[in-house]
């Protein structure tokens, strides 16, 4: 079977990285995939193509040689020879679904990923965009995969077609993200700290969902509290070279608590170092670093956007959106538990990730998925 993926870019983020283990897990010898971008070929690109799968980074942008770049789209659709083609996100979702129903490919299935709209915190682009998806969303697509139920719900109520929503969470690979008795020390020792201070990690992109703000103000009371509590966050845009965060950070008085390390390519390490994962966030569907950090015995602390809370079950405490204090507050009771305490409640969040969201099994459901689209098409 033929499935061609057509994403907007492929830089490191929660789709891209879904549809890298995808890819990584599906069985090669029944499903024979390939990957078109609308814009760049990213990291997650370059690590596809190492899988032996055919990569096409349109460099998509919208000025006058879109046309062209759209042509092209059409061009590698028409060659593809496929069975199914799979978009991701909402630029791909239009340009790419419309690209396959011109070359009369009807076997199109749409990819949500996103489950808030802020009025300040969303693209206006985005917003445009997705509404008019919920247009189209009655004949164009065949079917829609959500990755949340959260996000299946948000898109029902913004127009979308009900009975075409079926949601497949995202996955995780328990052979990389587990549990590193090494990696506590190490880092530690690479941040310049104690070997025994209490570190509380956020790992998310420069993005105003992502909620950094709230998360240092979090990690103020923290430090009031507990006051060799460090604080490391990392992902794309969140350094030194940032000059509002570093800002933000400055005028708390603590800068000194905070670890700024930017875009990382140790991630399950970084989790595995510790005690604590928060997520600030405004806006999420189905975020990855919730269950990476499960997946590494640590215990999270969510506040309750898209799935979060579902992913979190019982093994870990959720906030109301924006709760920051709560969000604080939590964080210092998790740090006052003893070390014994913190571990079952991190046993008890990796076996959740085992029993819900393992990469092989979540593979199978897209599998599955996928044979039903034939067999009915």
């Amino acid at each position: 079977m033929n499935i061609t993926f057509v994403i907007t870019g492929l830089s490191t983020g929660g789709a891209e990285v879904m549809l890298y283990k995808l890819i990584q897990n599906i069985n090669r010898n029944q499903f024979k995939p390939n990957v078109i971008s609308l814009t760049n070929i990213g990291e997650l690109g370059l690590k596809i193509k190492k899988l032996g799968v055919s990569v096409n980074a349109l460099e998509m942008k919208f000025n006058f040689i879109f046309f062209f770049k759209f042509f092209k789209l059409l061009k590698l659709l028409y060659n593809s020879n496929a069975d199914i083609v799979q978009t991701w996100m909402y630029h791909a979702d239009l340009l790419g679904g419309v690209a396959a129903r011109i070359v009369g490919i009807r076997n199109v299935v749409w990819g949500i990923r996103q489950s808030v709209f802020s009025n300040n915190k969303s693209k206006y682009s985005t917003k445009l965009i997705m509404k008019l998806c919920s247009k189209l969303s009655n004949w164009l697509p065949k079917l829609i995969l959500s990755c949340s139920i959260r996000a299946k719900s948000v898109h029902i109520n913004e127009g979308y077609c009900k009975k075409k929503i079926v949601v497949i969470p995202n996955g995780f690979d328990l052979e990389v993200f587990k549990p590193n008795i090494n990696a506590r020390k190490s880092v530690r020792f690479e941040l310049g700290i104690n070997s025994d201070a209490k570190l509380v990690g956020l790992i998310a992109r420069n993005d105003p969902q992502k909620n950094h703000n709230g998360f240092i103000y979090a990690a103020i009371k923290v430090i009031h509290k507990i006051p060799d509590t460090h604080f490391l966050l990392a992902g794309k845009g969140i350094d030194y070279s940032n000059h509002g965060l570093v800002r933000s950070i400055s005028e708390t008085g603590y800068k000194d608590n905070f670890h700024l390390l930017g875009y990382r390519n140790d991630i399950p390490r970084l989790m595995a170092a510790l005690d604590v994962y928060a997520s600030s966030s405004w806006g999420e569907a189905f975020p990855n670093v919730i269950g990476e950090a499960m997946a590494c015995c640590i215990p999270c602390i969510v506040t309750d956007v898209g799935d979060s809370a579902e992913i979190v079950g019982n093994s870990g405490f959720t906030v109301k959106t924006g709760d920051m204090l709560g969000l604080a507050n939590n964080i210092i009771a998790l740090l006052k538990q003893s070390n014994q305490q913190r571990k079952k409640l991190g046993l008890q969040a990796r076996q959740r990730i085992i029993e819900h969201y393992e990469i092989k099994n979540i593979s199978h459901q897209y599998e599955s998925f996928y044979a039903q689209i034939l067999k009915y098409s």
